[in-house]
């Protein structure tokens, strides 16, 4: 399995979305971003069922051709990595957006509404994964937001406590999770970037509330943090958290901990901190240092021996920072091509 082998190569989730498919704005555009109602699809109905099934074999066939190992349908089908899910699910409101300081007061977002209890009344991915796992010869992962970054961006209009609603969606997320393993999927992802936002509510209620989430699961689980999209005019605060929350990590039920290190800079180092997990290791930037920079093979090959240096070689994976939606569809294949080339090169040395 490509789990076992060294730097074994991944995507986070996301992958740029068709021109042909939808609105390209911008993920900061008011009424369309990513905690809100999402751009606007360019088709309807069946013609945009087909169209996000060509979409799906596409980003596949990119992964498949960049060479690499375990990949996603690039959340083709989706508005957002958020919204994508949690439209879906009882208890949610998001005809009347609100306004709501989100990510530790990054930025004023539109959000949807906690309106009443959350519940999962139907399956939400299971169809999408089934499609996915039928079309690729390659390992799949399948992507869900994870509770807290739920919680942080919507507004909660029922509960009037943090943990509590974080349970709620924390369960209404498991019962999806379990569904969705059953299709055998390689990989169950929960994208938690607010993790770098909030240390402090990690260690006091975000590892519980992310260990209710992959109860009973067979497949790896993993849990993404990075510090969010970069986009346009909004700054991106890179803030000490890694060092609080891995510890943490490190004896959460989860089995693999997806990081960033390139545009963060932040010393490889800090996988001793988690010795229990994989890591997938970010080695290549989704447009914070720059939307048409492209690394080498010869830069992400020396990243990945540098993180090598504290934690087994098969204990990393080689991925990006976060999702790759950020950038134009020829940028983003480049660098999955430019990631697994270096990862190549880097298992020949260890």
């Amino acid at each position: 399995m490509p789990q076992t082998i060294a730097f074994a190569t991944t995507v986070i989730g996301s992958l740029p979305k068709p021109a042909w498919l939808q609105e390209q704005v911008p993920l900061n555009e008011p009424g369309k971003q990513v905690h809100g109602q999402g751009a606007k699809w360019l088709f309807e109905g069946d013609l945009l069922h087909h169209a996000q099934d060509d979409a799906v074999r596409v980003a596949i066939h990119d992964q498949v051709h960049a060479g690499v190992d375990i990949v996603t349908d690039g959340e083709q089908r989706r508005t957002s990595y958020v919204t994508g899910v949690v439209k879906q699910f009882g208890g949610f409101d998001y005809e009347r957006l609100t306004k709501k300081l989100t990510r530790r007061g990054r930025r004023m977002a539109e959000v949807g509404r906690c309106v009443g209890p959350v519940q999962r009344h139907t399956s939400i991915l299971k169809e999408d994964l089934l499609f996915l796992k039928n079309h690729s010869p390659n390992p799949v992962k399948v992507t869900l937001p994870g509770p807290m970054t739920i919680v942080d961006s919507t507004s909660d209009e029922y509960y009037g406590d943090e943990q509590a609603m974080a349970f709620a969606v924390a369960d209404a997320l498991n019962a999806e999770a379990r569904d969705l393993d059953t299709v055998g999927p390689a990989v169950i992802q929960f994208d938690e970037p607010v993790f770098s936002r909030y240390p402090e509510k990690v260690l006091q209620w975000g590892i519980d509330a992310l260990n209710r989430c992959v109860q009973g699961l067979q497949a790896n689980t993993c849990v993404h943090v990075c510090y969010s999209y970069p986009m346009p005019g909004v700054p991106r605060p890179i803030v000490d958290s890694y060092p609080v929350i891995l510890e943490a990590l490190n004896v959460s039920d989860v089995d693999q901990l997806a990081l960033e290190f390139e545009a963060s800079g932040l010393d490889p180092k800090l996988l001793r901190l988690c010795p229990s997990k994989t890591v997938l290791f970010g080695c290549i930037d989704n447009g914070a240092l720059g939307l048409d920079r492209v690394e080498t093979p010869e830069e992400v090959k020396n990243k990945l021996l540098a993180a090598a240096e504290h934690l087994p070689a098969t204990q990393i994976q080689a991925a990006p920072d976060c999702g790759l939606v950020p950038l134009r569809t020829e940028i983003a294949r480049q660098k999955m091509a430019a990631m697994a080339q270096g990862a190549h090169l880097a298992r020949q040395q260890v």
